[in-house]
């Protein structure tokens, strides 16, 4: 786009509308910003329908040159249907429509050839119910869009997977118990009745990873501040699992002191850890080492870091990049997918920063800082 056409472009695009605030009607150029720099298509039309601005954005995605556009009708420039093969600009009519029409909202359109594009147009008018002066559109790639949607149905399609097998087993024992109830001993009884409630937790820990996902998508992930023993945490975490069946000299706990006074919410905490230890059995072998020490003197904050190294296979140098990824599993052996990447919206909730990386040992190491921060109270 040459000189006199961008000038002409930034003009254009940023004249003022009615009702405008005094102030915001300044140009693209007088802010020393070109057409070709905005991340959108942008097209502007005059009032009498011709292209005025075509930038390099537009052109790249209708693959239409701006040579070609510039001076056109913009119903022949831009011939754009909708999803039902009807011409848009003869359903929208903005030039011959209503008056009092200030644009239209953004939507699917269809360009010659059948791809895609996100459009919305906004009707500059010099007066109230006045003809229209400027005509501006704005067009965007559906790239972006397709990923977040199909990111939302492979979330649909792991979470139908994994409710499916507990509910089915839930519904399985309670009828069975319900309908041949003297049938059975109590010990048979008692193992249908647990394994019914072992689901019923696998189902409710699900619905909670779901609720996490939201909120850290959203950035509504409320954090509570209040004051944490890190070191007292892993240990009953490390009690937990050896509880569970896990041998005691699996784990090697190592605290280096004096470590800082820290506030943190404890239940998310102990959320990380929970997800960061079963990992390190579930994936890793050998000897599992949870060190908790300040973090480390080039953090800009003072804070606690606490790393879990196994000594396992560890994760593929190619893989690291997608560990904090929805649904990166590290190995066959069950989960949906999510938990790391909950825990690291939970750390970075917090003002923290999570790493992988390949442990002594030769397994995965995870190390994650959390910064001393302050009380809820006083944040």
């Amino acid at each position: 786009m040459d000189a006199r056409t961008a000038a002409e472009c930034a003009r254009s695009a940023a004249a003022p509308a009615t009702g405008a605030l005094p102030g915001h009607g300044s140009s693209l150029a007088g802010l020393g910003l070109d057409p070709d720099d905005l991340p959108d298509g942008l097209v502007v039309a005059d009032e009498t329908g011709r292209i005025l601005c075509f930038n390099a954005a537009a052109a790249r995605i209708t693959a239409l040159h701006p040579s070609e556009a510039i001076g056109r009708p913009l119903e022949r420039a831009l011939p754009l249907e909708d999803l039902e093969g009807r011409r848009w600009w003869t359903v929208t009519d903005p030039y011959g429509g209503l008056a009092i029409r200030i644009g239209q909202p953004e939507r699917n359109l269809l360009l010659p050839g059948g791809r895609e594009v996100l459009v919305s147009a906004r009707y500059v008018r010099r007066r109230p119910t006045g003809p229209l002066h400027r005509l501006v559109v704005t067009l965007r790639g559906t790239e972006a869009r397709r990923r977040t949607e199909r990111s939302h149905a492979e979330l649909i399609a792991t979470v139908a997977h994994e409710l499916r097998s507990p509910l089915t087993s839930v519904k399985g024992f309670t009828a069975t118990l319900l309908a041949k109830w003297e049938r059975f001993t109590d010990d048979q009884k008692r193992l249908m009745l647990e394994t019914v409630d072992a689901d019923a937790n696998r189902v409710t820990r699900l619905i909670a990873e779901l609720l996490d996902i939201s909120r850290i998508d959203s950035g509504r992930l409320e954090v509570r501040r209040q004051p944490v023993d890190m070191v007292a945490a892993v240990q009953r975490h490390v009690a937990s699992l050896t509880g569970t069946g896990q041998p005691g000299d699996r784990f090697d706990v190592r605290t280096v002191h004096p470590l800082p006074a820290l506030w943190a919410d404890p239940d998310k905490v102990d959320q990380v850890l929970g997800n960061l230890l079963e990992n390190a059995v579930r994936h890793g072998e050998g000897t599992v080492t949870i060190e908790v020490a300040p973090a480390p003197t080039r953090s800009l904050e003072e804070g606690t870091a606490v790393t879990v190294s196994d000594e396992g296979s560890g994760i593929p140098e190619e893989s690291m990049s997608r560990v904090f990824t929805r649904f990166w599993r590290g190995s066959k052996r069950g989960g949906t997918g999510l938990g790391l990447y909950i825990v690291k919206g939970i750390v970075e909730a917090h003002g923290g920063a999570i790493e992988v990386g390949r442990a002594p040992g030769g397994g995965a190491q995870f190390r994650f800082t959390l910064p001393v921060a302050a009380p809820a109270f006083m944040a």
